[in-house]
């Protein structure tokens, strides 16, 4: 792999270019190879608890309307096959529905659910090794991860990063898997680029898009990559260029996260497990307030009112949720999550699926909690999500609990245990695959870089 010299370079874009063309697995410390299989085993988990979500039950009939009724790619949820191109589009649908994907601190953007599906989808199709599976799908998080930090906090002010940088994370990921040099790589970011979309507007009246912005980036990700080998140009600065994207998507964008320590900082292994069920900016809260309730051994009934202590980017995507109408627009609610945190002393699929919308005690309480804006809790937000709750109790007591590194944090991970645990339940959520299945599967992760020719890794 070449030096890190292209940190300097006054051509970011193709610096990151050079970068993906140039690593081989080999370049990559085991500690990180290792993180990315745990990466995969959590997303195989969420992919397979979308299974009979509407959302990808609409993009299953589209794709099934529009595309080859066989192929050589898994559409997880069905055990399907299809092509390449329509597997990945219902898989990234699938593993972003029950809002238990992998989340990226500092870029605020879910790597798994846009890069797995459109790896393992032209991995399957062409007959890809585990090595060349966990090298492709390491190229694509660390793309999007710094493509994220690079648009910066006022991207995410309106646009759904896992929509606009995961386009091109996937046109990084899949450029890898087939090859394309650092030339060829830049005209795919190009294309991918010009593509990239994702409004956070669906919030305010439940809408499906959320779904769409991950199926959409997986695609045209895959369709960049793809028109770039067969020598399809794309604009060669489409991140830092006078009409790039920092230029239309962002006021704060800095060049320099482009390259930050290409080849010795593995931005992968600073990705996030989602422990519950939600939206990530509900975790710190929600994990503060858990600790306060069992502290002071309260209960739900005790409490008059509860301030979540919060950055500003949790107000602008929570706080246009007031009075959710759906299971999913209840993830993006504090008030809802809290109230289940309190109410059932979890806030996991089945609570959700149970309770969110149908217990009066999880209303009531949703209607005690309000956020505020915290200025310490802003100022460290997104390299850190600090968690501050501040609980009144009905008769009159205050206390505060504080939490600075929500459980699934690199600071604070989930066990190999947590992790296939969580995997196999969410496997079982919708029956899309048994406990025995699972393990079969997780097995053949753990070991996907030893195994001889390509390797079977979704469920059939």
């Amino acid at each position: 792999m070449r030096d890190t010299v292209l940190a300097g370079t006054d051509h970011p874009t193709a610096a990151l270019c050079e970068f993906v063309a140039g690593f081989t697995l080999a370049d990559v410390p085991e500690r990180v190879v290792q993180a990315t299989k745990a990466l995969l085993i959590d997303w195989l988990g969420s992919a397979l608890a979308g299974k009979g979500s509407p959302q990808v039950a609409a993009i299953s009939a589209f794709a099934s309307a529009m595309g080859p009724a066989d192929g050589p790619s898994t559409i997880v949820p069905s055990r399907g096959r299809t092509s390449p191109y329509f597997a990945a589009m219902i898989n990234a649908a699938a593993s972003h529905v029950v809002e238990q994907d992998d989340v990226h601190n500092g870029s605020v953007f879910h790597p798994a659910t846009v890069v797995f599906p459109a790896v393992l989808a032209v991995a399957e199709a062409e007959g890809k090794s585990g090595k060349e599976i966990l090298a492709a799908s390491i190229a694509g998080y660390e793309v999007g991860i710094r493509v994220g930090e690079f648009l910066g906090r006022s991207h995410y002010e309106v646009f759904h990063t896992t929509g606009t940088a995961g386009t091109l994370a996937v046109a990084a990921a899949v450029g890898k898997l087939i090859g394309l040099d650092a030339v060829r790589l830049n005209h795919a970011l190009g294309s991918a680029g010009t593509q990239a979309a994702g409004l956070w507007e669906f919030l305010r009246d439940a809408a499906d898009s959320k779904q769409l912005h991950t199926a959409k980036a997986a695609a045209d990700g895959m369709l960049a990559a793809y028109l770039a080998r067969d020598g399809f140009k794309g604009a060669s600065r489409i991140l830092e260029g006078a009409q790039g994207l920092a230029a239309g998507m962002s006021r704060d964008a800095d060049p320099a996260k482009l390259t930050d320590r290409l080849g010795s900082r593995w931005a992968t292994e600073e990705t996030s497990y989602k422990w519950h069920a939600s939206c990530r900016h509900t975790h710190p809260a929600a994990d503060a307030l858990q600790v306060l309730l069992a502290r002071e051994k309260l209960a739900a009934g005790d409490v008059a009112e509860v301030i979540a202590e919060v950055h500003q980017g949790a107000i602008d995507v929570l706080g246009p949720v007031v009075d959710p109408t759906t299971v999913h627009q209840a993830k993006f609610s504090m008030g809802s999550v809290l109230g289940l945190i309190a109410v059932h002393g979890a806030a996991d699929l089945e609570a959700f699926e149970k309770h969110a919308l149908t217990d009066a005690r999880v209303a009531d309480f949703r209607a005690k909690v309000r956020m505020v804006l915290d200025d310490e809790v802003d100022r460290l937000y997104p390299a850190r999500w600090v968690g501050k709750v501040r609980v009144r109790t009905a008769d009159g007591r205050e206390f505060s609990a504080r939490v600075d590194e929500p459980k699934g944090d690199p600071g604070n991970p989930l066990t190999r245990d947590e992790l296939e645990a969580k995997a196999i339940r969410l496997a079982g959520f919708r029956d899309g695959a048994t406990p025995d299945e699972m393990r079969v599967l997780i097995d053949r992760i753990w070991s996907m870089d030893s195994a001889q020719g390509s390797v079977a890794i979704l469920p059939r």
